[in-house]
């Protein structure tokens, strides 16, 4: 194969009939005598709330040999990217707090009340820092749910542990955004546009607005006392990464990216906003400006209901089913949708090119539910899979069932591991899970 001596622009762009239209990464991108480059390992979390009828969730064989169970029916063209995980138990078992407060941060505890708001610092968020030289965010929260104004939400917690999965610190839960024009101008920002010059226009804008903002802190901060101090510092650790963020997008100035106009706002039609949401997801995924995305289907204790799919019931009241066959029954609907949504976003990947392959080769998405058999909130026998090529880092088409309940913590320590990014410990872990080892059954 022969080289080029140069390079073409990252991101170069086709004009004609009105539209811009972004190549998908080509070899020839790529630096002289790197066309073999290693791929970008991107990472997702993708969360079903309130639990899974086990029954049709659960692969019956082991190993390579397993069949597809009803819920995952959807997801059979993808069977090959699959690493279907059984026998993990959650971390911090508390009714529907415990389930996505600890699904990325693997905490053994949280709060006792609705102000004591304690996890621990989420893998993306671990993940987003170790990308952020490189990308412009460090990470995507995102939501298909309006988060709760306050109080208490589950039991007596607060309701920050049901609106988020991404915790910046222990004490600092991460709002996710709902709203795509939102998330738009988290991307692109507020020029109503994916165009250059738009960009770099609202660009010159926002430096000269930090600029005026650090110097003010940096004096007030003088004048307060310790624990204002402190709160000053998260503050100008924030403006310093909008800083970082601005730095970034300079650098990156002479990207085209796909034409796309803002979004009004959230469609009413739940499929139409997931829809936008997903295409949000990807092209950010596809346009580096994040490799690390965290989204909630719905947050716990979703009361949507399904009329679409003949499920008329609120999702969380269906839940506790009391085992009730035909309401269990009626719950796998929810949950057979859900990965059906589940199988469109990976369509959307899949067709999405990147360097040799796809962005679905190149993803680790982490998708499941932070409870199993939701009519007691039960923490054990978590259905978890791992999804997508990995950068080649991870063997897909398989079903394992660990045996002696190992925490869902050490998961999120061998996602780390998966992720070229090592870390000695994420929330409770005490070791990595074996998850290269392949039961030849």
């Amino acid at each position: 194969m022969a080289f080029l001596s140069k390079s073409l622009p990252r991101r170069t762009v086709l004009r004609g009939i009105g539209t811009t239209l972004a190549l998908p990464f080509l070899e020839s991108m790529l630096p002289p005598l790197r066309a073999a480059a290693k791929p970008i390992h991107r990472f997702q979390a993708f969360y079903t709330p309130n639990g899974m009828a086990m029954e049709y969730w659960t692969p019956k064989d082991n190993g390579k040999s397993f069949d597809l169970a009803p819920i995952m029916q959807p997801l059979a063209s993808y069977k090959d990217k699959l690493l279907v995980l059984s026998g993990l138990k959650a971390s911090w078992n508390y009714i529907h707090a415990g389930a996505s407060g600890s699904f990325l941060t693997g905490t053994p505890r949280g709060g006792r009340n609705e102000i004591e708001i304690i996890a621990d610092v989420s893998i993306d968020q671990m993940l987003g820092r170790h990308f952020e030289q490189e990308t412009q965010l460090g990470s995507l929260e995102m939501s298909m749910d309006l988060p709760a104004n306050a109080g208490a939400c589950t039991g007596n917690l607060s309701c920050a542990y049901l609106d988020t999965l991404s915790w910046r610190s222990p004490t600092q839960p991460l709002p996710m955004e709902w709203n795509p024009r939102t998330v738009f101008e988290k991307l692109f920002g507020d020029s109503g546009t994916t165009d250059r010059a738009a960009r770099e226009q609202r660009l010159e804008q926002h430096k000269s607005i930090l600029d005026s903002v650090t110097g003010k802190l940096a004096s007030l901060k003088q004048e307060l006392g310790p624990r204002d101090q402190n709160k000053v510092d998260e503050y100008t650790d924030a403006v310093r990464d909008v800083e970082r963020r601005i730095q970034m997008a300079e650098r990156q100035s002479s990207i085209e990216i796909t034409h796309m106009a803002e979004p009004l706002g959230a469609p009413p039609v739940f499929e139409d906003h997931l829809a936008l949401m997903f295409d949000l997801q990807v092209l950010a995924l596809q346009s580096d400006l994040t490799r690390v995305v965290s989204f909630m289907l719905s947050k716990e204790q979703s009361p949507r209901p399904y009329p679409q799919i003949g499920v008329p019931e609120a999702h969380h009241p269906l839940s506790h089913h009391n085992n009730v066959p035909e309401l269990v029954e009626r719950m796998s609907k929810i949950n057979t949708y859900h990965a059906k949504l589940f199988s469109q976003y990976l369509d959307k990947l899949h067709a999405a090119k990147d360097g040799d392959g796809t962005l679905l080769d190149n993803v680790t998405i982490l998708y499941g539910a932070g409870i199993s058999n939701s009519n007691g909130h039960s923490g054990d026998n978590l259905p978890l899979m791992l999804v997508g090529g990995h950068a080649g880092r991870i063997k897909g088409g398989r079903h394992i069932k660990f045996e002696n309940k190992p925490s869902t913590a050490n998961l999120l320590l061998t996602i780390m591991d998966k992720m070229d990014y090592p870390v000695e410990k994420v929330g409770g872990s005490n070791g990595k899970l074996p998850i290269d080892t392949l039961p030849e059954v």
